[in-house]
């Protein structure tokens, strides 16, 4: 019996079986890193979408009339725990590479501070207030850097918040 032939259709089908195999693996490769990616672009819209709410509700409470400092302290730190900031936060612990989760992690603690800054009774546009708010806006710049970075979109050539000056907000 000639072994040529049904050797030549056994390698054939092994090779055809191999192939098949590893077109597979690199198919769901290319998928689970498309679905990362996709995760960490929910966490990172979640995060800086909770980032300016809650930047844009705490100047708005500091900015109100309270029947007192306790109950401005109150609403303030109230607006800071419901904002979804920490659940936020949470997820890009979980989910995000180191230094996006140390930018991030730092602007947490700069809207905390100016939390905390109108709490203690510190005046909108004040210049602590306006100090805590560039800290915050170029933590955050940092921060979107990092993220665009990580999902490979590379950087922008314009600030999102522009810099604070004593006279007003000026240009990008």
């Amino acid at each position: 019996m000639d072994w040529l032939p049904l050797l030549s259709t056994l390698a054939g089908a092994a090779i055809g079986i191999v192939a098949t195999l590893i077109a597979d693996r690199n198919r769901w490769k290319r998928e689970d890193a498309k679905e990362a990616v996709r995760l960490r672009l929910d966490v990172y819209t979640q995060y800086t979408t909770a980032v300016k709410v809650l930047g844009e509700t705490l100047r708005a409470l500091a900015g109100r009339d309270h029947p007192s400092d306790a109950e401005r302290a109150l609403a303030l730190r109230e607006a800071f725990r419901d904002s979804g900031l920490s659940v936020a936060s949470e997820r890009m612990w979980l989910v995000a590479p180191q230094g996006v989760v140390t930018a991030s992690n730092t602007v947490f603690h700069c809207l905390r501070r100016i939390c905390d800054g109108y709490a203690g009774g510190t005046d909108v546009n004040s210049p602590e207030d306006r100090a805590r708010w560039e800290a915050r806006g170029i933590a955050a710049a940092e921060m979107r850097a990092l993220m665009r970075d990580d999902l490979g979109v590379g950087p922008l050539t314009e600030r999102h918040t522009p810099l604070l000056h004593n006279d007003g907000p000026a240009a990008p």
